[in-house]
């Protein structure tokens, strides 16, 4: 695990927080070309819809954040960190569907632009976070643990986290919501390792699963599943 000088945050549910404007222009400028500046306020715009209580702002510098500490271990960093201002973009509740949409989001702001290559591999990680399939590539391993470092945050930051994840499907009964949650973390779970890096692994996975663990027996002694 790493200590808490090197611990990074999470999602901050509430909390204001700036997209990095000057950092998402420079990617897209480098890798697809013009109009960063008309796309980065698209993306704004979409994370601070007002249902969203995890899938905000907060959510992707904290996934940005972790990118920083470990980019230097990936194949194509600028691939991941283009599929991370993604990845969440599109966000409506019911969820089925946003990955594909945000992806084709992606696609259709980049238009014909930059690499084919390049726009290929970043729909394919954008894709990947519906993690429903174990990852293929080293850079979609990545994408994978970043989307799901919040898991093995501090206890009362996971906490938060997961009461702001909850209060997006403000429609669904709790005995619907639950234990259909409840399945999709016991997929992670289930997996041989809850992270698929060594460097992540070695970073958050005896959290997560104690989180985890936490936070089942939490809800299932509010009676709620």
């Amino acid at each position: 695990m790493d200590t808490p000088a090197r611990r990074v945050t999470g999602a901050g549910a509430g909390r204001r927080i700036e997209l990095n404007r000057k950092r998402f222009e420079g990617l897209w400028e480098r890798r697809i070309g013009a109009g960063a500046g008309v796309v980065f306020d698209e993306l704004d715009a979409l994370y601070r819809e007002p249902h969203r209580r995890y899938h905000t702002p907060a959510h992707v510098e904290h996934c940005l954040r972790c990118f920083d500490l470990a980019a230097d271990r990936m194949d194509e960093p600028d691939a991941v960190e283009m599929a991370l201002w993604f990845h969440d973009a599109v966000y409506g509740v019911p969820t089925e569907g946003n990955e594909r949409r945000s992806a084709e989001l992606f696609a259709a702001r980049a238009g014909g632009r930059g690499l084919e290559r390049f726009r290929s591999k970043v729909h394919r990680l954008i894709m990947v976070t519906m993690h429903r399939e174990p990852p293929a590539t080293l850079d979609e391993s990545f994408i994978v643990d970043i989307d799901l470092s919040s898991f093995g945050l501090p206890w009362e930051e996971f906490l938060r986290d997961s009461i702001a994840v909850r209060e997006e499907f403000p429609l669904v009964p709790d005995d619907e919501f639950y234990p259909r949650h409840r399945k999709f973390v016991e997929s992670l779970v289930a997996r041989p390792a809850f992270c698929f890096t060594e460097f992540f692994r070695d970073r958050h996975e005896a959290h997560a699963r104690e989180n985890i663990e936490r936070l089942f027996a939490r809800i299932e002694a509010q009676g709620r599943m």
